[in-house]
């Protein structure tokens, strides 16, 4: 088993205890990204305020990119809504409202106890967004230029839609903000004016997938810093030409494989280093860590029940001879409604490539390792091959 190299430790501790440990492996490795970094402090210059979003497919590295911001930003605060327990409107309340009330003890004074140490939110502090606002606005009131309030939410797709009122803004996000108070959120692709957010603040979206040649040098250098995996690992001898050309193959080869995503790049070095493919050049074998993620995409997929009609929809998007499609194309395909196709991949979306040709967007799920692990779960569903 080869050895991977030591990890540094970062000063996480300054956040709630069960976001500590999410920030240190999110965190660690970390390489580029510096186009995504320019671009969030180009915003927080050009506008007092606002919401910067950066969306993505799963995998793409946007949870390593919020975590990493906040490692070098000790100020800025920070929640996850993907781990358990933190999906619901009203623990993301009192959550970032406890952070807030942490962070800046002078507007929270009259909601702390020093004598039990127990912050003491108002007992209505979770029905809306009254109380975050109220907080927001206090301490942007005692802020000083440059000074900031940056509050950063990774996964807002992760919300459970069941536990706020229809209508509401996720999580119950301010439609305005005061002065020098800013979101930055990540989430995967949605239908724009399906958002979930009214907002009458300055914005921006940052799509991961506008990005390709970034993302991919991100993932060369990435793949470069797993030294540990090329000959001469413990030498200070130079490598051969035969071991230059072979590093440059591999590096090739899996960035290609890659698909330009983060979490296909995660698991697999991690399998080459424990030797779980006894070829680890062909990139063949699904390892069971990247096995287990796809497993939570199928269980949401299916959440709502397999018809015969996503059974078709799903056929013909995981064909190795589809490639990118539109939903007419589907209709066409498996003689179905295109209406109905369409709501189909729109519950979908988060999962999908989208590419637009003309007035027709194509789609394609976000990576073929997906696909093709896809296309077996198909197959043992409806017992065809």
């Amino acid at each position: 088993m080869k050895t991977p190299p030591s990890q540094t430790l970062i000063n996480s501790t300054s956040y709630p205890t069960e976001f500590q440990q999410i920030i240190l492996e999110k965190s660690q490795n970390f390489i580029g990204r510096e186009f995504i970094f320019t671009a969030i402090t180009e915003f927080l210059h050009r506008h007092k305020r606002g919401y910067f979003t950066i969306v993505g497919v799963p995998g793409s590295g946007k949870s390593g990119i919020v975590a990493k911001y906040v490692t070098e930003n000790y100020h800025v605060i920070y929640y996850n809504a993907q781990i358990v327990g933190k999906s619901r409107a009203e623990e993301f309340l009192r959550n970032i409202c406890t952070q807030l009330i942490h962070h800046y003890p002078d507007v929270g004074a009259q909601y702390s106890s020093s004598s039990t140490d127990v912050d003491v939110l108002p007992d209505n502090a979770t029905q809306g967004s009254w109380f975050l606002s109220l907080l927001l606005q206090k301490i942007s009131d005692r802020l000083e230029p440059p000074q900031r309030l940056i509050i950063a939410i990774d996964a807002l797709d992760a919300i459970d839609p069941n536990s706020q009122p229809p209508g509401t803004n996720l999580f119950y996000l301010p439609r305005y903000l005061p002065d020098r108070v800013y979101f930055l959120l990540t989430r995967r692709p949605f239908k724009r004016e399906k958002s979930g957010l009214l907002i009458e603040a300055p914005s921006q979206i940052l799509d991961l997938s506008e990005y390709p040649e970034e993302n991919r040098e991100d993932v060369q250098a990435y793949i470069q810093a797993n030294h540990y995996l090329f000959p001469n690992k413990e030498t200070s001898s130079p490598l051969t030409e035969e071991e230059l050309e072979n590093r440059s193959k591999f590096v090739s080869r899996l960035t290609t494989a890659s698909e330009n995503n983060f979490m296909y790049l995660h698991h697999t070095l991690n399998a080459i280093a424990e030797d779980f493919d006894s070829q680890p050049y062909q990139f063949d074998c699904i390892p069971p860590g990247l096995e287990a993620y796809y497993q939570q995409h199928w269980q949401k997929m299916k959440s709502e029940g397999l018809s015969d009609l996503v059974l078709k929809v799903l056929s013909v998007l995981t064909c190795a001879e589809t490639g990118e499609i539109s939903a007419k194309g589907i209709s066409q395909a498996i003689a179905e409604d295109e209406y109905d196709v369409e709501e189909i991949l729109e519950n979908w979306l988060e999962f999908l490539q989208q590419h637009r040709i003309g007035k027709e967007t194509r789609y394609s799920f976000y990576h073929s390792h997906f696909r093709l692990w896809l296309a077996k779960q198909i197959s043992k569903t409806n017992g065809e091959c």
